[in-house]
């Protein structure tokens, strides 16, 4: 897998890096909260220190679950009881405290992907189809009870988001954050109006709801 590692001691990221390495996992290091939010969209896995020198590693959870369901196991020294409920209530899928054993640490991030793909029916999934529309998404194709619709690039980008969650509801935020980059310096108008295209272009604007004030769902 792809990991992120948010950790800010020179010495444990190193040691952290090599097993998981050993371990078959590509690992990228981070020292900085700020930096998740960069490269959170290339990882399968964050594990996030909490004692980040820029920004609390609860503050960087909280603003990554504004825009993404990127499996976290937090990993930190930060044991008390409140933080550790904190942590669980902001979205993260394990907590566990330093030192940890390596062997379950591993078997922690084992168990919190298999938990993840397990939760997501459609992971895996390379077409989704509903109500005539076939999207597949290692090709880029899209058709339309069997013709095929020509779509631009964005369009499509923002098409796959929602097709890959279909029947789930996606934030404007995560919609912002997965097509254009980031969901602070998007442009919401650019997002209205590749969705109206999408509308108009597969002929199915029941497939397309709207939920106000959240965002958008794709299928029933």
């Amino acid at each position: 897998m792809q990991l992120l590692l948010a950790e800010d001691d020179d010495g444990v990221a190193a040691a952290l890096v090599e097993v998981l390495y050993d371990h078959g996992h590509d690992t990228r290091r981070l020292s900085r909260g700020k930096d998740v939010m960069t490269y959170h969209r290339s990882a399968d896995l964050l594990l996030l220190d909490l004692g980040l020198p820029d920004i609390d590693g609860l503050e960087v959870l909280r603003t990554l679950r504004a825009v993404s369901d990127l499996p976290v196991v937090i990993l930190t020294a930060r044991g008390d009881e409140r933080s550790v409920v904190r942590g669980l209530r902001l979205g993260a899928d394990d907590y566990l405290v330093k030192p940890v054993r390596l062997t379950e640490l591993l078997a922690r991030i084992d168990a919190v992907t298999r938990r993840t793909r397990a939760k997501d029916p459609a992971a895996g999934a390379r077409v989704v189809r509903a109500g005539g529309v076939e999207i597949d998404l290692d090709a880029r194709r899209v058709r339309v009870d069997r013709a095929e619709v020509e779509l631009t690039a964005k369009e499509f980008d923002v098409l796959a988001v929602l097709a890959r969650r279909a029947g789930t509801a996606v934030s404007r935020e995560q919609l912002l954050d997965e097509v254009w980059g980031d969901a602070r310096h998007a442009t919401s108008r650019s997002l209205d109006v590749h969705l109206t295209q999408l509308r108009a272009k597969l002929g199915r604007p029941e497939l397309l709801t709207t939920i106000r004030g959240f965002g958008y769902r794709f299928g029933d």
